[in-house]
């Protein structure tokens, strides 16, 4: 199969850096546009599409190249989309591994992260750089479409709960729990939608609350890709008010985040239109409204 050009130029108003370009070959390539075997466009075609000379595009398949991404590299023929092996890398912390696939979802024209969580911690500061990337001009989302489940406030949590049990009906540690949900969502949510404003982005940040505690945390990411890790039980203290919470809690941010990649394997694949599925059908049925304060 050979991949023709697009007809509608992606530069905007400036020209794109080798980068740039590498970035957006990169993000067709992930998403399945561009699939293993495919032949790219020749570098005079890729310079006419992208509005820049051939030199930036070679630069830019020198980028993937080095990635591993291209194979059939030479002179005479454009190079072809290189056959995917699934990684061996080692799973990450959930707070190291979450923000790199983040700020490769945003090189996306159409951004959709969808999250089952506990609460929006990890989300939030993971969405730091690809935020900050965007105030700073390098990556230019048309659109983000932002999707997260988090526990009801009325149900009894498995977790975080008191070393000792549930008390009266004013538990530290819901309270605690309660106010740290909804603080750190508040921030993620508004500094989305402030780039409705800054950048005239089409941005939606929707909750919804679930009616039980999630055991592991899920990110789906432009319906391409599934990021998971469970939920950790440890016994820790916190002091918090005018008290020592003693109690049993997650810490999501150090739990290992494994990734499923659609292009990786049929079995990634049938995981991801899974986990998919599953969150569509939560979040359509039994989930209900979610008011943060």
């Amino acid at each position: 199969m050979v991949v023709t050009q697009e007809n509608v130029a992606v530069n905007g108003s400036r020209r794109l850096s080798p980068q740039e370009i590498a970035d957006i070959l990169r993000d067709r390539i992930r998403s399945g546009e561009l699939k293993a075997g495919d032949r790219l466009p020749t570098q005079a075609e890729l310079a006419d599409e992208f509005g820049v000379e051939r030199g930036t595009v070679r630069q830019a398949l020198r980028a993937l190249q080095e990635d591993g991404l291209l194979s059939n590299v030479s002179k005479g023929s454009p190079p072809r989309i290189a056959e995917v092996t699934p990684s061996t890398d080692k799973p990450q912390p959930t707070m190291v591994g979450l923000a790199p696939q983040l700020m490769e979802a945003f090189t996306a024209k159409h951004v959709r992260i969808d999250a089952a969580c506990l609460t929006a911690e990890t989300l939030l500061t993971a969405l730091g750089e690809p935020v900050r990337r965007i105030h700073a001009g390098d990556l230019r989302p048309e659109s983000i479409d932002v999707r997260i489940l988090l526990p009801s406030r009325d149900i009894d949590l498995a977790f975080p709960v008191p070393v000792e049990g549930r008390g009266d009906d004013d538990d530290p540690v819901h309270r605690r729990w309660l106010e740290q949900r909804n603080a750190q969502g508040q921030v993620l949510r508004y500094n989305l939608l402030a780039l409705r404003a800054s950048h005239g982005i089409d941005v939606h940040v929707t909750f919804r609350a679930l009616p039980f505690t999630p055991p592991v945390k899920l990110y789906l990411l432009n319906g391409v890709e599934a990021l998971i890790a469970y939920y950790m039980l440890t016994r820790r203290e916190e002091e918090w008010e005018s008290g020592t919470l003693d109690m049993y809690d997650a810490l999501g941010y150090e739990s290992l985040l494994f990734s499923f990649e659609k292009s990786a394997s049929e079995r990634d694949a049938a995981f991801v239109d899974q986990s998919q599925k599953w969150f569509d059908a939560l979040w359509a049925t039994i989930t209900t409204d979610l008011t943060l304060s």
